[in-house]
């Protein structure tokens, strides 16, 4: 059996991070057991699904490096099929047509709140046999007795007594079928083997099962995921961190690290927690998902971009550094240093955007002076050290981090000072702060005319000592 799986979202908003979780579980599953995974749109939600909220689960879902061997389908182009196979189960009394009004349905709920009771429909219609004439819905026959079994892969065995679940719409007034019908066609239909879905679904699916019946299918084998909920326990929401999976993309993380993180979301292996997409995929069971709630740890999550990021070779991190250089206007478009400018951040940086912004002084020269850096490193023979390092840089070429080490190492000497006492006054005047990768690693990738243009700047518009 080569198993399927799919990814269905609802194009109605943002791709959230427990979507995304789920995408990422599937395609595990699939690429473990070398099988295939779908992407099927349900955008059975005529007034919410729009085009632009497809492109961004696309979008989303590209970025998190999930790849699909099958579509993605629409349900919007799957209408004939759905009312084909209405009209089959209507024809042999797995379904019926309801001519219940609103306001008679309005009334039996009222008064099941009266009792403190549960709302079920009370099957009036069941056995009419009305056919399609007058105005009316379409509903599942359920059974009436019985017990509902899901043996689901995280969860276990659950059970439903029948006669806490009614005989629900499968079609509305307007023709239109529901979501847990056209789920049922369409996980038939494509050979779906195993539903990876959240926890929130497993009422659906014991609805579901009597239809799987009715069309003669087998159902997939189920496993419905846990919650994943903020560090409060609360659901997630925008408090606990961006709500969106592209926010965290534009945040400055990285694909790989928001996998792995995804992926240690109620899942283990051993005592590991940092892994590869080929370990992931390697060491993933569905079996071994926990069948709690998932605990979202922004810290966590910090770490692992962290871990990521220095990881990588510098190579490998310009063209994801590359968009956010760009939108700061700095001119890294195919620059040959930024492979060495990277190396010189990689273990300075938590995310993409706090490593963009520390590339600022390798493309432009600082606009002011931090008032403390002055303060603190603005004073003695401050001055003296950019005079005389201007004058040596004059006479040097090219410019290496050896040569610049080796000068303010003397010049430390010469002077009587401590070394900071050199590289701090020299980095104030390169970056206009205190804080850079090594000085004589900044010098060489500023270059030699840069520097002396910013040296001269210094001296001009630091205050005299």
């Amino acid at each position: 059996m080569t198993v399927r799986t799919r990814f269905a979202p609802s194009p109605t908003g943002m791709l959230h991070i427990g979507n995304a979780r789920t995408a990422l579980f599937n395609w595990l599953l699939a690429r473990h057991h070398g099988g295939q995974l779908v992407l099927r749109i349900e955008d059975t939600d005529r007034e919410r699904s729009t085009p632009e909220n497809v492109q961004i689960i696309l979008d989303g879902l590209k970025w998190l490096g999930i790849d699909f061997d099958e579509g993605p389908y629409y349900q919007s182009d799957r209408a004939g099929m759905y009312r084909d196979t209405m009209e089959k189960l209507i024809a042999q009394g797995a379904a019926y047509r309801c001519r219940c009004t609103p306001e008679e349905i309005e009334k039996q709920r009222a008064a099941a709140e009266a009792n403190k009771g549960k709302y079920l429909y009370d099957r009036a219609c069941r056995d009419k046999h009305y056919g399609p004439e007058q105005p009316h819905v379409v509903r599942c026959a359920m059974p009436i007795s019985g017990v509902s079994v899901v043996n689901d892969l995280i969860k276990g065995r659950v059970e439903v007594d029948y006669r806490e679940l009614d005989d629900w719409i499968i079609a509305r007034s307007d023709g239109t079928p529901t979501y847990n019908f056209c789920v049922v066609v369409d996980d038939s239909d494509m050979r779906i083997t195993h539903v990876v879905r959240g926890e929130d679904h497993l009422t659906n699916t014991h609805k579901q099962l009597p239809l799987y019946a009715a069309l003669g299918f087998a159902p997939p084998a189920f496993a419905h995921m846990p919650l994943t909920l903020g560090a409060d326990r609360s659901k997630l929401s925008k408090r606990h961190g961006a709500a969106s999976l592209l926010e965290y993309r534009q945040m400055g993380y990285l694909p790989q690290a928001m996998r792995n993180f995804l992926a240690r979301l109620g899942w283990s292996h051993g005592d590991q927690e940092l892994f590869t997409d080929e370990e992931l995929i390697r060491y993933f069971d569905i079996t071994g998902v926990n069948a709690s709630n998932a605990i979202f740890d922004l810290d966590k999550l910090n770490w692992t971009n962290e871990k990521k990021l220095r990881a990588l070779a510098p190579e490998e991190v310009v063209p994801q550094l590359l968009p956010f250089l760009l939108d700061r206007g700095f001119a890294a478009q195919n620059d040959p240093r930024l492979p060495r400018i990277i190396a010189n951040l990689q273990e300075r940086s938590h995310t993409l955007v706090d490593m963009a912004d520390q590339c600022a002084p390798f493309y432009q020269a600082p606009a002011a002076y931090a008032p403390e850096a002055v303060k603190k490193w603005w004073k003695g023979s401050a001055r003296e050290v950019l005079q005389r390092f201007q004058a040596w840089l004059a006479t040097v070429d090219p410019l290496t981090e050896p040569a610049a080490l080796q000068f303010i190492e003397n010049l430390t000497a010469e002077l009587g000072v401590k070394l900071g006492q050199v590289a701090q006054p020299l980095r104030l005047a390169l970056t206009g702060t205190s804080v850079s990768p090594p000085i004589d690693a900044t010098l060489v990738l500023i270059g030699k005319e840069e520097t002396l243009r910013r040296l001269e700047k210094a001296l001009r518009e630091l205050p005299p000592l």
